[in-house]
């Protein structure tokens, strides 16, 4: 007996997103003009913690000892709402931060704020006490929540910065001058009642800047719930052309995912936490910094189902020595993006893992709240280098310089339109109007389109690497260098690496009679910008560096081939 063919995506597309459907698509005005947005949906994040507290008492956050159901996870965040507002003064549009490892204290205080209508900022947990500082300032956060461990990196700042009236403490012993996290994570049974707007603000997130300082992007009550919204249908759409399900048949019915992923990442905050939140999975973080045996170990011990990794992660894992020492025949399905994923990399998780999961490749910017297109089943398996189709209520094209589209299987720009795009950058109209125009977000990277609607990322036109899912600007550790009294000129360019996706390597001419030495570099970045981008690999040349007639850096003609694996640590 033949088996029937698999239902045509165009026709899966068209049952989900029909009137009456699970994800009818409907056009509306947002922000001035007309979108595409699903129909069906919460109007603000609010709702979405509402839902979820429904739950009761099922498993939802679990990181060590320390299990909370969802009933108690919207007690919490109706608590940190209450508190918040009645002893902390705290108003609609207030922002407040955070610095801290992710824990379950991180995920309640934010969304305890937003839900009262306050403006949450995710810091960058590897960020140099000056990145920070610019960071509150630039935010003109009143609040801040940070942890034990990069509490050092804040204590230079307490009474520096004119806004920062309070500062949170998560840990044991709290330093004079903060105040302990339990203060503001007290339950509480009913939620604030601060009017939001779909398109107020929800989180800050900073973006790199390749011009200089970093950008606060706006992401929104909206746009976040359009993006996990446009994950489920995804998903959804997935399962009905390949006929596999993320939930096992002979297992626990609850999904089970894993967060790897750093919160102030959209791949952690908007693509994982706020999806398994809206679907009622158990969402297990790990302890610390990222360990492939850990995470082994909790996969087996949480029967994990779902992994949305990064690259780099996926990558250590499948390579390490005791991969097979451990039952992960749970896993059902392992999402990624963030970084170029090496073919090689799925492959090799296709041979070592015991049960083959659904892999999916999702391609998306901070820019548009997180997941753009996707990429998965047995469409990634016969193009593991396409980024996939677009969430359906996105419009992609591909565009020359003057933003016009050009033919099929072009080169150009992608350029994204739809209810995820950002409003814009924090306190940057000109940031927002460069980079947003006319509707159409310019994503910086370059591409093309195949046939069968297929996105392909081949290179960036911004000067960027993506090193193990962080966004490293070459400007930005070129500015530094130039500040250095023994460099006359430097450029910084991405080495690519199976494990990280890219390296980074400084080019350096030292000024005459400068002994200046490769450490000597790299203590100098350290001592201003986050560990990660600190040059892996600095290269000293003697001549002039080569530039085009206007002056601009010719990178191509500067990149090369290896690195030198090294821990900051060894910086002092």
């Amino acid at each position: 007996m033949s088996t029937p063919p698999a239902p045509r995506y165009e026709d899966v597309v068209a049952g989900l997103t029909a009137p009456g459907a699970p994800f009818e698509i409907a056009t509306e005005t947002i922000l001035g003009r007309p979108a595409k947005t699903f129909a069906k949906r919460e109007r603000s994040m609010r709702e979405k913690v509402t839902n979820a507290a429904a739950r009761g008492d099922v498993d939802f956050l679990v990181q060590g000892e320390r299990r909370i159901s969802y009933g108690d996870f919207g007690r919490g965040v109706w608590g940190a709402a209450h508190a918040l507002e009645t002893h902390h003064g705290l108003a609609k549009g207030d922002r407040l931060a955070i610095l801290s490892y992710n824990c379950p204290d991180w995920i309640i205080a934010l969304f305890g704020a937003t839900s009262a209508g306050a403006i949450g900022v995710g810091l960058n947990g590897w960020w140099a006490t000056e990145e920070i500082e610019y960071g509150l300032e630039d935010s003109g956060s009143r609040y801040l929540v940070v942890d034990e461990r990069l509490y050092p990196r804040v204590e230079p700042l307490l009474g520096k910065l004119s806004s920062l009236e309070k500062v949170f403490f998560i840990g044991e012993s709290p330093p004079p001058g903060t105040i302990p996290i339990d203060e503001i994570l007290a339950p509480h049974d009913a939620p604030p009642t601060t009017p939001i707007e779909e398109d107020d603000p929800f989180v800050i997130l900073y973006t790199s800047g390749t011009t200089g300082r970093s950008k606060g992007c706006i992401t929104t009550h909206r746009g976040t719930i359009a993006q996990v919204t446009g994950i489920l249908f995804a998903n959804i759409a997935g399962g009905a052309i390949s006929g596999k399900s993320p939930i096992p048949s002979d297992g626990p019915r609850q999904i089970a995912a894993l967060l790897t992923s750093p919160l102030f990442h959209v791949g952690g905050l908007h693509s994982n936490v706020c999806t398994q939140m809206t679907i009622g999975s158990k969402l297990v973080f790990n302890e610390g910094r990222f360990d492939p045996e850990q995470v082994m170990q909790l996969i087996e011990s949480e029967k994990i189902t779902t992994w949305g990794a990064i690259p780099t992660m996926l990558h250590r894992l499948v390579n390490h020595p005791k991969v097979r020492d451990y039952d992960l025949s749970t896993l059902r399905g392992v999402s990624f993006g963030g970084a170029p994923t090496a073919p090689e990399t799925i492959e090799k998780a296709r041979e070592v893992l015991p049960i083959e999961p659904s892999f999916a490749n999702a391609y998306g910017l901070t820019e548009t709240h997180g997941v753009a297109t996707v990429n998965g089943g047995k469409d990634l398996l016969g193009r593991k280098t396409s980024v996939g189709r677009p969430l359906p209520i996105l419009d992609i094209k591909i565009a020359d310089e003057e933003g016009e589209e050009v033919p099929q299987g072009q080169l150009g720009e992608l350029l994204m339109r739809g209810a995820t795009i950002t409003p814009g950058y924090w306190n940057r109209p000109d940031a927002t109007a460069e980079t947003v125009r006319d509707g159409w977000l310019h994503s910086g990277d370059l591409g093309y389109c195949d046939a069968e609607g297929f996105y392909f990322v081949v290179d960036r036109a911004k000067d960027m690497i993506l090193r193990g899912g962080e966004n490293v600007y070459c400007t930005e550790i070129e500015n530094t260098l130039a500040d250095h009294p023994e460099i006359d000129e430097a450029a910084v360019v991405g080495v690519p690496d199976a494990e990280l996706g890219e390296r980074v390597k400084a080019i350096v001419r030292r000024v005459a009679g400068s002994s200046l030495g490769e450490n000597a570099v790299r203590t100098h970045v350290a001592a201003h910008m986050a560990s990660f981008k600190v040059p892996e690999f600095v290269e000293f040349v003697d001549d002039p560096l080569p530039r085009n007639a206007a002056g601009k850096l010719l990178k191509n003609a500067l990149r090369g081939k290896g690195a030198v694996p090294f821990d900051t640590k060894d910086l002092g």
